[in-house]
């Protein structure tokens, strides 16, 4: 996730407090109800970001980058999602950079045969900094461990369309964030479902950020497909959760800009509103210990709820 300046260029993040709203507790009980067995996630969730913490530093091209690479694929393929490796070599401002985009697909009888896709995705790298140790816990670490944690629970369901989970390499700046030194996984990915016809297959795209720190407070991201936003922030609302869905706009540059600018409909969830004067994003204090098990289930839970209502729609 790259500084705020370069990642929302058209306005900061103010006004938190002011900009919240208490929805009404209101529990949204349908084909996908949240059940028991589903209100885990938050804390398995966490597990996996432990997990990818403990490997240290995970910067694109890395001995522990590749680890992760095959702590992903192993936890896709348990949960009986069908695995692609999509590897490229990026030119970055540092030279060539070898990278994978991970695509783990989820497809039930009824949404085989070439029918629309549903996306999750993420980046999954950290940042690569030479002045200190960035493990990246929220910035990558929350968002992976959190699709990683929905893929289990993805493949028990009976859905009518396809999931795909995927993991973008290369999201953030080696050098100074810009059109060509950024999303270099999103920007490989979209060209090559382009020319492989895929782009218009995809009925959805919703991409999460940064989304498991304590205090979540989520933006309506003003460069995402509009039906789409509004469509996951009433889903919030429904289930309780407007207090961290905030009905306050923000302008963000990410790994779904890609796919808008081709026309599929997309959506970013990001919080870059992370610790005091947001002091802690690409810092050494991005750490465990700022991640939160109920923020990255609030997060699930409106991901799960509104797949539920995009697969019962189209």
């Amino acid at each position: 996730m790259g500084p705020p300046s370069r990642r929302k260029p058209l306005r900061r993040k103010t006004g938190w407090a002011a900009g919240a709203l208490v929805g009404a507790a209101l529990l949204c009980w349908g084909a996908w109800s949240l059940t028991q067995q589903d209100s885990p996630i938050g804390t398995a969730a966490l597990e996996h970001v432990k997990a990818l913490v403990a490997l240290g530093p995970r910067p694109s091209g890395s001995e522990a980058h590749r680890e992760m690479q095959r702590y992903i694929t192993r936890h896709l393929e348990a949960a009986g999602a069908a695995v692609e490796q999509v590897p490229f070599v990026a030119q970055t401002p540092i030279g060539p950079v070898s990278m994978n985009n991970i695509v783990g697909r989820i497809t039930h009888s009824a949404g085989a045969g070439g029918g629309r896709i549903f996306v999750l995705a993420t980046h999954y790298e950290t940042k690569r900094e030479t002045g200190f140790r960035f493990v990246g816990a929220n910035d990558g670490g929350s968002s992976t461990g959190l699709l990683l944690a929905l893929a289990p629970l993805l493949a028990k369901r009976a859905l009518g369309h396809e999931i795909w989970l995927v993991f973008f390499d290369g999201e953030e700046a080696f050098e100074q964030w810009s059109e060509s030194d950024s999303l270099y996984g999103s920007r490989h990915m979209a060209a090559k479902w382009k020319t492989e016809g895929v782009l218009p297959r995809i009925g959805a795209f919703l991409l999460v950020d940064m989304i498991g720190d304590s205090d979540l407070d989520l933006l309506r991201d003003t460069n995402s497909t509009p039906w789409l936003r509004d469509q996951v922030w009433e889903v919030a609302q429904r289930l309780g959760y407007s207090r961290h869905f905030l009905n306050q706009d923000g302008a963000y540059e990410d790994d779904h800009l890609p796919f808008v600018r081709a026309g599929v409909p997309a959506v970013d969830l990001i919080d870059l509103n992370f610790g005091p004067n947001n002091r802690f994003h690409h810092s050494p204090d991005d750490t465990l210990d700022k991640v939160s098990a109920r923020s990255l289930e609030i997060v699930a839970h409106v991901l799960l709820e509104t797949i539920a209502e995009l697969d019962r729609q189209r």
